[in-house]
């Protein structure tokens, strides 16, 4: 297999492929032009939304030209695969805000060039189609049986398929054949749940223009325990600082299982497969590996700053030791302190909780923390207050809530 191909399976990339041996022998004659896509949904995209585009610089290290299509078209209907319900409609204008988001952050992890890497937005060809003709010269080489056989599809009947998301196949499979014959793009790669549309795409290419395709697919990453990569009691784990912070970024990888580690190191990061292996050697303290994964991945998507701010955040907060500058920070008024600051109130105002329900409920199940002299102590009870007295020096504090969520109060006139 070829050198390229062999590295995303041996980093856990490869789930499936229309013809890997044809592929491989393209990949020896030359430079492939591919593409992965993804709608611009929401203003950010996640970190699970990035396992493509992970593989897409390992193929653009190799020699191969990529391309990244934001779906500012299809998003206008909705992908039916991996859904149980319909999504929610958007107007366009939101699309085109989402959409110039997406495309600054790729173009930050990517680095479109023009050539190497591009960037391009099926809106600019498939807002003004027009319907019948594209019925006639595009739907009339697709059939519902076929359609149907797809898992996405099954699925959905299931719940209630509307006829809106039943075109989307064929709106992606379209974008497969333009970029075909803008750019010779000859790949398609994605997440497995988008199996059905990458074949349906190369068919109507071969059907079309008589020419091979090819088509592969990632796992959908999950962790050890089944769930959903990125996904936390807060939420999906976003690459927008202004959603999820880089300290929380950080602190999302820093505690990833045990179990994850190497396969995590290998697809999330650029470390050679060598290193990866040393790192989670038998025997050795996981903890290193998972510090080292977290800086990585956080450097990665934040830059070098950033991650060196959230490691030493988290070494303050956890060891002792470090910067807490880091640390999730919250600007509370020096005067509430005054006449004391009931815990209930504190650990609601910082952020650590979201209702003043589930501050009593931590507080009571013995979950609150805060700084003192000799260290983080538990907090009393329900009626305690802080005073002037629990603050340092520079009138700052240290909230814990359970064992991984801190807090760093700093105090304001």
């Amino acid at each position: 297999m070829n050198q390229a191909l062999e590295n995303l399976k041996t980093r856990g990339f490869f789930q499936q492929c229309t013809n890997s041996e044809g592929l491989s022998a393209l990949f020896d004659v030359g430079p492939v032009t591919f593409y992965v896509g993804c709608d611009p949904t929401g203003t950010s995209l996640h970190i699970g939304h990035m396992v493509p585009f992970f593989a897409y610089r390992h193929l653009r290290a190799a020699g191969h030209k990529g391309i990244a299509l934001l779906g500012g078209g299809t998003a206008r209907i909705g992908d039916p695969s991996g859904k149980t319900e319909m999504r929610r409609m958007l107007t366009y204008e939101q699309l085109d805000v989402n959409a110039a988001a997406i495309t600054k952050q790729l173009d930050r992890f990517l680095g479109f060039d023009g050539e190497g890497a591009r960037w391009a937005n099926n809106k600019d060809w498939l807002a003004e189609l027009n319907y019948i003709d594209f019925l006639r010269e595009i739907g009339s080489h697709f059939s519902v049986n076929r359609m149907l056989s797809f898992e996405a599809y099954k699925l959905r009947l299931e719940t209630g398929l509307s006829f809106i998301e039943f075109n989307y196949q064929l709106l992606q499979s379209y974008d497969f054949l333009e970029l075909y014959r803008r750019y010779g793009c000859r790949l398609q790669i994605g997440g497995d749940d988008q199996w059905g549309n990458i074949v349906a795409g190369g068919e109507l290419i071969r059907r079309i223009e008589g020419a091979e395709v090819f088509g592969m697919t990632f796992p959908l990453v999950t962790t050890a325990d089944g769930k959903k990569m990125g996904k936390t009691e807060k939420g999906a784990i976003f690459l927008d600082p202004g959603i999820t912070s880089p300290y929380d970024f950080f602190q999302y990888w820093r505690n990833v299982q045990d179990a994850d580690i190497r396969r995590f190191l290998l697809m999330f990061t650029f470390l050679p497969v060598e290193e990866c292996e040393a790192l989670t050697a038998p025997g050795l303290d996981p903890n290193g590996a998972k510090e080292r994964l977290a800086w990585e991945v956080t450097a990665l998507i934040h830059g070098r700053e950033e991650a060196d701010r959230a490691m030493a955040g988290a070494r303050a907060a956890f060891g002792g030791e470090g910067d807490k500058s880091g640390m999730p920070r919250v600007d509370l008024p020096r005067s509430r302190f005054e006449a004391g600051y009931n815990v209930v109130d504190l650990f609601t105002d910082a952020g650590l909780v979201p209702s003043k329900s589930e501050a009593r409920r931590l507080v009571q199940q013995g979950g609150g923390f805060v700084s003192g002299s000799g260290g983080l102590r538990a907090v009393a009870g329900l009626t305690a207050l802080l005073t002037f007295a629990d603050l340092d020096g520079d009138g700052e504090l240290i909230l814990r809530a359970g064992k991984k969520r801190y807090c760093r109060v700093v105090t304001t006139t």
